[in-house]
């Protein structure tokens, strides 16, 4: 009561403004543990970090703020230098976790409800058509992300000493997104997935010595059935999402220890001087980087949304339910594993679906242990650059190869069903209005307009 009596004292005293405003500030010293209202403006403004308020070390030493270097090289921090794949992998990686979580709820993993339960997220559940379309596109944008940022790594040539196991722990990571988006293919239990997963799986029983038992291993059965479900919904949710996070932490921790690479222009052939900034070359990362990243991050996800709610992205597909006794007609992989599709149209299975993928991938691994070559500049790597533009067009080629359009013969009648009144989709047929169908009996030998 003598505090309540003492209020309108205090609000004559100082006036009601000036009352509300310092306990507004009371307010977020203690939400901040420690921050006043003085201290954020001038955390905001970029006051010199090196004499902060020493109420800013309980959250300078915080455990997000801990894991992060307090400041970078002034060039490492430019856009035109990482394009912040890292930062952008890990935003879609928590993206995944989310809208995973969201779907996980309304889903269960067995061939009787997963179906229906698909079709009840997309019809009967708030926002569910738009927590999945996010899903799948953060999926295929995740792959993507974590490719190029490889692609950077290595044509920047930060793979070199000392960022050796880095890069092992990003191909191992690469490796694992694949097989995460790989492992949500066969959850709608629609005919995509389900002959998508086939094509997969198959690849994996062509391994010499273990592939039988590695395919059974994946599918419970000899063929995909409810153990094949479950096993991959595990994969999933659980084991693959953990893996990343392990290895995650061992290549952020390597990140963080040995510094991201300069630019080769501004260091000498064979040293590496990420870790000696000097201190006119230093850039905080409270708040200049910090608030570079909330920047960066908030034009994705406007990006994202913008992809969707304006119908840009087609949207998550979902065909009819799965059947094993009905195979639709171009079955295709998912669209990143259309290079090893085009490699087995041009041999064995073995040599071609489970070897020559195999050689790839670790070849891509030992890269850092082989090239002994001490300079990251372009002009001085016109091996290495060339074998990967090569790659590249082998990549691009091979995944061509992998589509319906290359050695892929099926009757004519066929093909023009196919492409105008589809099985899957819409097709031409389907998409025009009722009112504009001309009905009748057509020749097609004659030329009718």
């Amino acid at each position: 009561m003598g505090v309540i009596n003492n209020i309108p004292q205090e609000i004559r005293k100082e006036g009601l403004i000036r009352w509300v405003l310092r306990q507004l500030d009371v307010f977020i010293t203690r939400l901040t543990t420690g921050l006043n209202w003085n201290d954020l403006r001038g955390l905001a403004r970029g006051d010199d970090p090196r004499r902060p308020n020493p109420r800013l070390t309980v959250h300078s030493e915080s455990f997000f703020f801990h894991i992060k270097p307090s400041y970078y090289h002034q060039s490492v921090t430019k856009i035109s230098h990482t394009f912040r794949m890292g930062l952008l992998s890990t935003y879609f990686f928590i993206l995944e976790t989310i809208t995973g979580i969201f779907l996980m709820i309304f889903y269960a993993p067995t061939p009787e409800r997963a179906y229906g339960d698909m079709l009840k997220i997309l019809s009967g559940v708030p926002f569910g058509q738009f927590m999945r379309d996010i899903h799948r596109l953060g999926a295929e944008g995740m792959v993507i992300v974590v490719t190029l940022h490889m692609v950077r790594t290595f044509l920047t040539g930060s793979y070199k000493k000392p960022r050796q196991f880095t890069w092992l722990t990003g191909v191992i990571l690469l490796l694992a997104t694949l097989l995460m988006s790989f492992s949500g293919y066969l959850l709608p239990w629609d005919q995509l997935a389900y002959w998508a997963v086939t094509i997969g799986t198959s690849m994996a029983d062509k391994a010499p010595v273990v592939g039988a038992s590695t395919k059974l291993l994946l599918l419970g059965a000899p063929s995909i059935g409810a153990g094949g479900l479950l096993r991959f919904y595990l994969l999933h949710v659980l084991f693959v999402p953990l893996a990343i996070i392990f290895v995650f932490f061992i290549h952020y921790y390597k990140v963080v220890r040995v510094g991201i690479s300069l630019p080769s222009s501004e260091e000498e052939v064979g040293q590496d001087t990420a870790k000696r900034v000097p201190a006119d070359k230093r850039r905080y990362y409270l708040p200049d980087v910090f608030t570079d990243e909330m920047v960066f991050l908030g034009l994705i996800t406007f990006i994202l949304l913008a992809l969707i709610l304006f119908g840009i992205y087609p949207g998550a597909p979902l065909e009819h339910h799965a059947n094993a006794n009905q195979t639709p007609l171009h079955t295709e992989a998912p669209w990143y594993f259309l290079w090893i599709q085009g490699l087995l149209k041009l041999g064995d299975p073995t040599l071609m679906g489970v070897v020559a993928p195999t050689l790839v991938f670790g070849l891509l691994a030992i890269i850092p242990y082989i090239d002994f070559n001490p300079s990251r500049r372009a002009k001085d790597r016109r091996v290495a650059l060339s074998i990967w533009l090569l790659g590249c067009a082998a990549f691009i080629i091979l995944t061509w190869m992998g589509t319906p359009f290359y050695l892929v013969a099926s009757p004519p009648a066929e093909e023009v069903v196919q492409l105008m009144l589809p099985v899957e989709g819409e097709g031409p047929v389907r998409e025009m209005p009722w009112e504009q169908l001309q009905l009748g009996e057509w020749d097609t030998r004659r030329d009718v307009t």
